[in-house]
């Protein structure tokens, strides 16, 4: 049985302070004079007021205090120690869940979810919806340990059934995810079906063998490549040469808060609001810190290689998922927009389909209270 030991986050005043002196201290170049700065990448105003609010109000010892706010271990699965929260709720050792994040998240993503997943009846539930909930760190993100070379999404569903059923000792388990965290549960159901009963999507990764057909589902690939063009340049990166975008954001935490903070912003429902409004500059620097301060910049965008090399999104003929299941479908998720269901269940054994009134791409973070009413009807529904 692998050892579990237990963990805390512990950044020194000195670290900290080196990064916010960069911060301080970095080179402005200039950025275009348009009405719309997102247009081209990062607005430039809108990062010196993230960087003046990192310098100047953003207390970081109070982020991580609410970083231990959980209980949270490390344990060495294969090659690496796994960071994950392990948060044993009202269920009292049952009904496990696996709640997988993607890039450029962290398991700080689920935030605003944990507590009332575990603990429903403090917040008006019941506690026969209560949840074991098991928080992994992927590999190469934040506290777990980085791979000497990419590694990607099957692998990583290997590692994390091994955490549940060797290292936590559950025989069978739920698992949800998005972005990235959809492609290890989505591995988990089809690799790991004996553990994994079930799974639930808040993005569909799969593809069937075939591609598109029929008039909408034709309709919806000519969109998702016209969005790609769009937006899609930071995939192409880092999913060719993701060593490219590690040279220049080493050592460089304001253009590491850019590169993230523009996914965040490309990705996320603002039709009703503002980034600020939707997350808050707090809540967006803990997420960059979390790479800042581990050096994970580099391994996470090497993630995306790591699809490639372990064989990429398609189906042989003849294959599917046949795990159940459900999907969430957030409207406002602005480049990887729902598939339509006759072209997702050709790849996935779809038992749930619901369409969510609003949230984007960062579900648990933009809308934790739809998440969580989401996760659990779904989990009634077994």
């Amino acid at each position: 049985m692998p050892t579990i030991k237990p963990f805390e986050v512990s950044w020194r005043e000195a670290e900290v302070e080196a990064v916010l002196q960069r911060v301080r201290s970095y080179p402005w170049p200039p950025a275009p004079e348009v009405p719309d700065g997102w247009a081209y990448g990062c607005d430039g105003a809108w990062l010196r007021g993230l960087c003046d609010h990192w310098t100047d109000a953003y207390d970081w010892r109070a982020a991580m205090a609410e970083l231990n706010r959980f209980p949270q271990f490390t344990a060495r699965v294969e090659d690496f120690d796994l960071h994950f929260l392990h948060v044993v709720g009202e269920a009292g050792g049952c009904r496990p869940l696996i709640l997988t994040h993607g890039w450029p998240g962290s398991h700080y993503e689920f935030w605003g979810a944990i507590e009332k997943l575990a603990f429903p009846s403090r917040f008006g539930g019941t506690a026969s919806d209560a949840f074991d909930l098991i928080v992994p760190s992927l590999p190469g993100f934040g506290f777990s340990s980085k791979p000497t070379r990419p590694v990607g999404q099957r692998t990583t569903a290997r590692l994390f059934n091994s955490l549940m059923t060797e290292v936590l000792g559950y025989e069978s388990y739920l698992a949800q995810g998005g972005d990235w965290g959809a492609m290890v549960t989505s591995w988990l159901g089809r690799d790991h079906a004996a553990h994994a009963r079930a799974i639930h999507l808040n993005m569909l990764g799969f593809r069937p063998h075939g591609g598109p057909q029929g008039e909408a589902e034709i309709a919806w690939a000519q969109r998702q490549a016209g969005m790609m063009d769009i937006m899609g340049a930071y995939f192409r990166l880092q999913v060719s040469k993701p060593q490219s975008i590690a040279w220049m954001g080493a050592g460089n935490p304001v253009g590491q808060a850019a590169w993230i903070a523009e996914r965040f912003h490309d990705w996320s429902d603002l039709s009703l609001r503002s980034l600020d409004e939707a997350y808050g500059k707090d809540a967006l620097l803990t997420n960059i810190m979390l790479y800042v301060m581990t050096d994970s910049f580099t391994t996470g965008a090497w993630y995306y290689r790591g699809l490639v090399e372990e064989g990429g999104l398609a189906f042989q003929p003849g294959e599917r998922l046949e795990t159940p299941t459900a999907f969430a479908n957030f409207p406002g998720e602005p480049l990887y927009q729902a598939p339509p269901r006759s072209f997702a269940e050709r790849a996935y054994n779809i038992v749930r389909w619901t369409d969510m009134p609003r949230g984007g791409h960062f579900a648990a973070m933009e809308e934790p209270d739809l998440f969580v009413d989401e996760v659990r009807d779904w989990a009634r529904s077994l």
